[in-house]
């Protein structure tokens, strides 16, 4: 039996599934709509979905959230970080229910997370996340731009990538009575 705890934190347990193409990856980062980033404080994990944007350019993941609560805490300082997308494909049925299955692809990331305290950063990474979400509005045109006092009543964080990993299942498009869910 494997001893998990001793192998590397992105080594993917199916490695028919593991996705080492860091083409890929960036792909997955740039086009994924949530993300959940993963802190500690002492013993206690906690766990945070968000929006997010994926700077190619500085190999970081950029996000923000109130300057006070949960997150600004865990993150005070330099903190290691996970954080992980996903995407969930077409449910898988079987004959028996141990066999039911799911397509899926998704990155997990490991770093450290920064509060960003330069206002250029700050902004940069703010502007990052609008055009993102809101790719056909444009600052000063379509809405006022990112002030210097919106700045101060938001924490802009960085997410500096060390290590990541991606996998996926996809199985034949004629799958038999494979479907999508739909609440």
């Amino acid at each position: 039996m494997k001893e998990y705890t001793t192998l590397p934190k992105t080594q993917v347990r199916r490695s028919d599934r593991a996705v080492e193409d860091e083409a890929w990856i960036r792909d997955q980062l740039h086009r994924a709509a949530v993300g959940v980033l993963a802190t500690a404080q002492g013993d206690q994990p906690f766990l945070n979905s968000n929006l997010f944007v994926y700077d190619e350019a500085a190999h970081a993941i950029y996000m923000h959230t109130a300057r006070v609560g949960r997150t600004a805490a865990n993150l005070a300082g330099e903190a290691k970080i996970c954080f992980t997308m996903f995407e969930m494909g077409r449910l898988l049925p079987a004959d028996e229910a141990l066999e039911f299955s799911v397509e899926y692809s998704g990155v997990t990331v490991f770093g450290t997370a920064v509060t960003i305290t330069d206002p250029v950063e700050a902004k940069h990474g703010l502007q990052m996340l609008l055009d993102k979400y809101a790719p056909h509005l444009r600052p000063d045109v379509h809405y006022r731009g990112i002030t210097p006092e919106e700045l101060k009543r938001t924490a802009v964080y960085r997410i500096n990538i060390q290590e990541w990993s991606g996998k996926k299942k996809e199985v034949a498009e004629d799958f038999p009575g494979a479907f999508y869910y739909n609440q």
